[in-house]
């Protein structure tokens, strides 16, 4: 991984350049919290910013960017299609109400939060294949620059794309030391989809693990830049979230040490750590 900032970006396979780490805002309460915490990491030099219908935040997190004052066309912003809203007409309902949500009239990634929701679990690749037909369509209204997926796994993909006239460009999951999903990630790599990396420090759980304290202490970095590194020399993009300002600021500051050979095996060998990647045919959700 040789990027320099955060600045820096992949460039997806539709051409859309997105940058190399985003901001994530799962968990972070509506309201002032989330909206300075998006503020406090655009202000931080972070260029985008995750959230998604489900999280209940979209409001405040297109608050904090109004108030970031940075041009909206200087970011990049995802969202997601919550598992109630699956199938083409609520799938269009539900990109405009987001749109809505976050103030802006286009986003730059919109996904499919998951891909087999227990309320369309008889048919959820019908429903997959219709909410993408909403999703193309957006794109071709300009009210979406690039689509994708998150939590999908190889069945999920092959059936999508079977219909599908725009293949996915990213594939969210959950992907750190404790889960490296090699599966997973191997099938986007063949299909030129990216990983992203939610949970990117192990929802927190990670941060006192003693290897990586250790790994840490060597570069004299915290653990949750240690992370955030790891999964930047993968060719993952992680999406860390804090609503602390400095911890915001801290989780940036990752471009200026490289982990070695050995140390990116041996935090590898986590597996199951902080926990595994939630089965999306067998989710109550």
């Amino acid at each position: 991984m040789s990027a320099k900032s955060l600045t820096d970006t992949y460039v997806l396979n539709n051409g859309v350049k997105i940058p190399v780490v985003g901001f994530g805002t799962w968990q972070t309460p509506d309201g002032e919290v989330a909206k300075a915490s998006v503020e406090a990491a655009i202000n931080a030099g972070y260029r985008h910013i995750d959230t998604a219908a489900a999280y209940g935040n979209e409001d405040s997190v297109g608050e904090g960017i109004k108030a970031s004052g940075v041009n909206r066309h200087d970011l990049f912003v995802t969202t997601k299609l919550w598992n109630d809203d699956h199938g083409y007409e609520a799938a269009k309902k539900a990109i405009d109400a987001s749109l809505t949500r976050l103030g802006l009239d286009y986003v730059d990634l919109y996904l499919i939060h998951w891909p087999n929701p227990v309320g369309f679990r008889a048919n959820w690749a019908q429903a997959n294949a219709e909410s993408w037909r909403a999703m193309e369509e957006a794109v071709k209204a300009g009210k979406i620059r690039a689509i994708g997926v998150s939590n999908f796994r190889q069945k999920h993909l092959d059936e999508l794309l079977k219909t599908a006239e725009i293949k996915p460009a990213v594939n969210q999951i959950y992907l750190n030391p404790s889960d490296l999903q090699a599966e997973v990630v191997a099938m986007n790599d063949r299909l030129g989809i990216l990983s992203e990396a939610y949970s990117p420090l192990g929802t927190g759980g990670m941060l006192g693990n003693e290897t990586v304290k250790q790994v840490a202490a060597a570069h004299a970095k915290s653990p949750a830049q240690v992370l955030i590194r790891w999964s930047l020399q993968h060719g993952f993009l992680p999406l860390p979230k804090s609503v602390h300002p400095e911890y915001i600021k801290a989780n940036a500051d990752v471009f200026d040490f490289a982990l070695t050979a050995a140390e990116m095996k041996t935090l590898d060998g986590l597996h199951g750590v902080s926990g595994l990647a939630t089965d999306p045919d067998t989710t109550n959700f």
